[in-house]
Formats: structure tokens, sequence, C-alpha cells
């Protein structure tokens, strides 16, 4: 359905460091280890592909990045700054510099408002511009975004669902972020609005230099906009590489589960699909998380976590059985 654009080249800056991130939350039944020592970077103009199976935690880690979660540990360096623990004072300046696009592209909008006052109002609430500038910002912001300029006097509920996320990444995009966090955008439209969605994102990214984080189930999109992609399973990264590597040559075995689930026309043999389902994040199992479901699962995978190190160029994964290396580890099949 999409033809992936050629991967820019990596930045050693970044504009994005996430160290050790853990988010906790405190229920009746005891605490959800929702993020568990996750750490990434993102650099100027990159986009870093985040995947997993629901509940993985990924969506919980987009918002920790913004601050709209308050993380339990670790730290969060946005544009060189330290966010994690910032009062709501500084924060407001310091999200001048990140943004969220969200999942329900209604949901996120306030129906009471205009078009207008909804991208308008972050140029509002930061003293930005006069009225008259901040109208021609708007008017700015809909044409980039292929809006035409009526659409600032209009209410969400006149707008169809790929246009609403048109005008959530334009209300985004309103200060300039120099990184944007985008949870599933596309996943609540059609397969043809997806496609002129991701177009349209892949465009602005290449005009204004903007990084993405991108999170999604979908492999074949995440395939399309990423130059980097992270593999998420129960709060950890468990695999970490770029999108030719990773789709060339996976080395945790979750990784080769969610690219073999992925549809494909062409027939042939296709391998078992993943048993058992994503274990509670109540009590995560002992060891590697993943033993519980892994065909390849051996003695060291079920009282040992492995910890996420590098194993070629800009790639890394945890798993015991990627180091044939390790006492009793098993080369991974191919």
């Amino acid at each position: 359905m999409f033809q992936s654009p050629p991967a820019k080249p990596c930045v050693p800056e970044s504009v994005l460091s996430v160290d050790d991130l853990c988010v906790r939350f405190s229920t009746a039944r005891g605490t959800v280890h929702a993020v568990d020592g996750v750490s990434l970077s993102l650099a100027p103009g990159e986009t870093l592909g985040l995947v997993g199976e629901s509940g993985c935690g990924k969506s919980t880690l987009g918002r920790a990045v913004v601050r709209l979660i308050e993380p339990a540990s670790g730290r969060i360096r946005l544009a060189g700054e330290d966010v994690t623990h910032q009062p709501r004072h500084r924060l407001r300046a310091a999200r001048r510099n990140v943004q969220m696009v969200f999942q329900d592209p209604f949901a996120s909008l306030d129906p009471r408002w205009t078009v207008g006052e909804l991208i308008a109002e972050p140029l509002h609430i930061h003293g930005i511009g006069s009225r008259a500038e901040r109208r021609a910002r708007v008017t700015d912001l809909l044409h980039k975004v292929g809006l035409p300029p009526d659409a600032a006097e209009r209410t969400p509920h006149q707008f169809s669902g790929g246009q609403r996320q048109r005008i959530g990444i334009a209300r985004a995009l309103a200060l300039e972020p120099k990184v944007v966090v985008l949870d599933e955008p596309v996943s609540a439209l059609d397969v043809s609005v997806q496609a002129q969605i991701l177009n349209l994102l892949v465009g602005l990214q290449r005009s204004l230099g903007v990084a993405f984080l991108f999170i999604s189930h979908d492999l074949s999109v995440v395939e399309y906009v990423s130059d980097r992609v992270a593999v998420m399973y129960l709060g950890r990264i468990v695999e970490l590489a770029d999108r030719e590597t990773l789709w060339r040559s996976p080395a945790h075995p979750y990784t080769r589960a969610l690219l073999d689930a992925v549809p494909r026309i062409s027939g042939g043999h296709r391998p078992a699909p993943l048993k058992g389902d994503l274990p509670s994040p109540y009590d995560p199992p002992q060891g590697c998380a993943f033993h519980t479901r892994c065909p390849l699962a051996y003695g060291r995978c079920r009282t040992e976590t492995p910890l996420l190190r590098g194993i070629g160029p800009g790639h890394s994964t945890a798993c015991h059985l990627a180091d044939p290396t390790l006492p009793g580890a098993a080369p991974l099949a191919a």
C-alpha cells in the first residue's frame, strides 16, 4: 500500500532524550508497571517508530514524554533541558518544544470552539503575536495541512475524521515544536485517508525539520514513516534498530513474531502465530517478560532479565539468545 521513503541520515545531537524512565500506577489491585526502565533518543528531523501490542505501554510512554503523566523515576531531556519534574509554571515554556497529536481526532478537539480558535489557542497561551498575526498564522497552518482558509470559521463536527486529524496536526505545529508525539494518529481512519495523512506528515517533516515519535501497532505504517524503530513489550524496549535492519534481520523473537503477523498478498508458508496473551502488568514475569510466550526460551530466560545491548551498528536488543557466546544460549532460528 505504501512505498517507503528513503531513510534520513541520523544526526548525533538529540532533541529528545529519555533515560531509564519508569511510570507506575497505583490501583486497588496493586501497582501497574506501565513503563519500566525505557531509554531512547530522538535526533532533529528524525522519526522514531514505537511499536508493540495493545497494553505494552507505548501510549503511556508518549504521554509521559510530554508530561501529561508524571513519571515515577528516570529522566526526560527536551532540547537539552531536563523537564522530568519541572513545576507547572516552568513546564508551560518547555512545552513549546514538544506537542502531541492524539489517536481520536474528534475527542481531542473541543466541539464548542471554531477551528481557528483551536489552532490559535497555543499561540494565545504563550502570548505569541497579536490577534491579526495569530489569524495569519492559523491561515498558514491550514494551508500547510491542506485545508481551506474558511475552515477556521467552522466547528470540528463539520469535518470528516481525516480533516479533523489535519486540524489536530495544525494545532500541534502552531508553536513550531522540535518534537511531536503522534499517538496512533491514523488508526481511527479509513485506509485511503491513512495514506493521505501519512504523506502529509512526511511532507511536513521534510519542510519543517520537526522530529516525530510515532506510536503505532501497525507495522506497515511504521515501516513507511520511520527512520528507526523501537519495539516495546510489557513496558520495556526489547529491540531498537534502523528501519531496514529491523525488517531485514530482526533479532528478538517478539519482533519476528510481529513481522510474521503482517498480512501479505503472496502465499507460501507462514510461521505459526504468537500464542498466549500479554502478561499482566500488575505481576510481570520474572526474568525475560517474553519467556512465557517465547518458543525459544531456556533456563536463563526465566530467571534473569536481559539488558538492552548492542549487537551491531545502531542495533540493540534485550534477548539472551541474541548472543551465542552466552552460557546456555541457543541460536535464534532464521
